[in-house]
């Protein structure tokens, strides 16, 4: 148990609800752990593929099947600046795995997207589907049933939650998440959104906003700022699936590679062969999630996470729902600012105090669940420390996290928070479901009564504000973005439009089916609008000038038109079709078709 009743009750409820899905999940995977890995019991040509390209020593010992065997799933690509560095993962992961008596193999490598990428581009309709399409691809990895435990190799925006999927999907499997670590600091993340709203308004040419975007993202690593990629690896230490103190390491460090190879060494110890077996499905429960996502709001996280925890939840047989991470934001305080919720980046996190200061607040008050189990052994506490390297520069020991933060501007006690809660609202109304983030938007902006401007993407409200048009105060609603439609695309063109209109004195938020993630930032953005508009959702009967309120202090959103008058309109229809080839567009069609709603998950699962 907690120390916090809230944070109890609210996981009890989870347990409650969840026991029927979590008890057949957990029937599964204990049956296949007890059958343990099936290489041998192949039949002699199966097992032959399977270690075909293997050394002599190696084949020895797969065949033998008394050491353990490591998989490897890679999402390597050196186009991704955060992906890069796992190109020299799998042969130290080898090496290591030979120094304790083991082995390992690449069991797969799946695909791996950048948002930052594609974000304002067709590609980004692909994105949300990655998740569960990186789901699927490691599961194919994994399905050869040669293995004793997996370690998964990456950091990004939906390649962790598909990854997790794929884990827990494999539960009966021990996991851990290797991450690769932040870049080092470019230009401060408030000089690269002031060149951006200097652009989208004329005032400096694509020369100088490309060079401000190169000294942002500039080397290997994740982007500094704190969106999901970073939330990932925040979520993936304090539900206990990383070595402790490992997320944010920088990229090309001997503290890196040391961590590196204590992961693999690990994955190895903790499998059925031995004394310490962990399967993954055991370790992420009930109070794993909870404690996971009490760390996103903790941390001002992605907003992303209100699908994706949901779907990686789903996975291990656990019902979470928008509410119960809306109710623990009201009870978990802010403790980070992190851009986009402060000028720091997330090495400046790190340097303050990072993941072990935070956990150490947070069990401190009772606010997450200590009594789990980990990767790292029982116990989320073993977590409250920072990782360095031996004086002989060859592993890695653990000393206590600071008692007080190195920075409390940007990482701050329990006594003394940012802010009394998480920032994340569930809104609800008339309109349906919806997300807000308001920890960075200033409190006499959060609540917005305007009429609305109807647009059917975000080109739309480009090509308007380029015309002119956008004037007085208005709730911009974006619509025909959901799953359904379009995959759920980041509609990050519309924060930089957005942000130049409320400097101008303009009130202006933001009314979507679609995504913002964290960088919605300073605007009140109502996001992941549900039941969508593909799906015959209230926000496809708003017309131009209808008053929207948007309240981000009580969560309440609505359209303030009468009920019958409301009830009378047809749905508005969106030409879609421009939606349906390019880029492999055309592949996702069934993931459009199957795909659930957005408080669900956003998943083509049926778990």
């Amino acid at each position: 148990m907690t120390a916090d009743r809230r944070i109890e009750a609210i996981t009890s409820r989870i347990r409650e609800r969840s026991k029927p899905t979590r008890e057949a999940y957990l029937e599964r995977i204990l049956a296949k752990g007890a059958a343990g890995p099936k290489r041998s019991r192949l039949n002699c040509g199966n097992l032959a593929h399977g270690f075909a390209a293997c050394g002599p020593d190696d084949k020895a010992k797969i065949a033998a099947g008394h050491t353990p065997n490591l998989g490897i799933i890679s999402a390597y690509n050196d186009m991704l600046s955060a992906h890069q560095p796992y190109e020299t993962y799998p042969e130290l992961i080898r090496q290591v795995a030979r120094e304790v008596g083991g082995t390992a193999q690449v069991a797969g490598c799946v695909p791996a997207m950048c948002d930052g990428v594609t974000q304002g581009q067709i590609g980004m309709e692909l994105s949300l589907f990655s998740r569960d399409a990186i789901a699927m691809s490691a599961a194919i990895g994994l399905s050869h049933d040669m293995f004793d435990a997996a370690v998964y190799l990456g950091i990004c925006d939906k390649i962790v939650p598909g990854l997790v999927i794929a884990a827990l999907s494999f539960g009966h499997l021990p996991a851990i998440f290797v991450p690769a670590g932040p870049m080092t600091s470019g230009i401060p993340n408030d000089e690269k959104a002031r060149v951006r709203q200097l652009y989208a308004e004329g005032k400096v040419d694509r020369a100088t906003l490309l060079e401000a975007e190169s000294k942002s993202y500039h080397g290997p690593g994740t982007c500094t700022f704190y969106g999901t990629a970073n939330s990932n690896q925040m979520l993936m230490e304090i539900m206990g699936l990383h070595t402790p103190g490992s997320s944010f390491v920088n990229p090309g460090t001997p503290l890196r590679e040391a961590l590196t190879r204590e992961a693999a060494k690990r994955a190895l110890s903790i499998t059925a062969l031995g004394n310490e077996y962990t399967p993954a499905g055991l370790v992420v429960d009930e109070r794993a999630v909870v404690n996971g996502v009490v760390g996103l709001h903790a941390t001002g996280g992605s907003t992303n996470h209100t699908m994706h925890i949901v779907a990686m939840a789903a996975a291990a047989g656990i019902k979470l729902t928008w509410q119960d991470i809306s109710d623990l934001s009201e009870a978990t305080p802010l403790l980070a600012r992190v851009y986009p919720n402060g000028l720091a980046d997330v090495n400046h996190f790190q340097a303050a105090g990072g993941m072990g200061f935070l956990i150490r607040e947070l069990l401190s008050v009772g606010l997450l669940h200590d009594d789990v189990r980990t990767a790292w052994g029982h116990g989320l506490s073993n977590y409250t420390v920072e990782a360095r390297l031996t004086a002989d520069g060859q592993s890695v020991e653990r000393v206590p996290a600071p008692a007080e933060s190195h920075d409390p501007k940007v990482l701050t006690s329990v006594t003394k928070p940012f802010s009394a809660d998480g920032g994340l609202k569930i809104m609800t109304g008339n309109m349906g479901q919806a997300v807000i983030k308001v920890s960075a938007v200033k409190p006499e902006r959060r609540v917005i009564e305007a009429p609305a401007k109807v647009f059917h993407d975000q080109d739309g409200l480009k090509h308007a504000f380029e015309a002119g048009q956008l004037t007085g105060d208005f709730v911009a609603v974006v619509r025909f973005q959901g799953p359904k439609s379009n995959g759920m695309p980041e509609l990050h063109k519309l924060t930089p439009l957005l942000g130049v209109l409320q400097d101008r004195g303009q009130k202006v938020a933001l009314v979507t089916d679609g995504r913002m993630s964290g960088a919605s930032g300073k605007i009140p953005a109502a996001i992941h609008v549900t039941p969508e508009a593909k799906a015959g959702g209230t926000i496809a009967k708003v017309r131009d000038g209808d008053m929207i309120r948007v309240d981000g202090e009580t969560g309440r959103l609505e359209i303030l038109v009468d009920p019958a008058v409301l009830a009378s309109r047809d749905n508005a229809e969106a030409d879609l079709s421009g939606n349906e080839f390019g880029l492999g567009r055309e592949l996702f069609a069934p993931f459009r078709a199957a795909v659930g709603d957005a408080g669900a998950g956003a998943s083509v699962f049926a778990f």
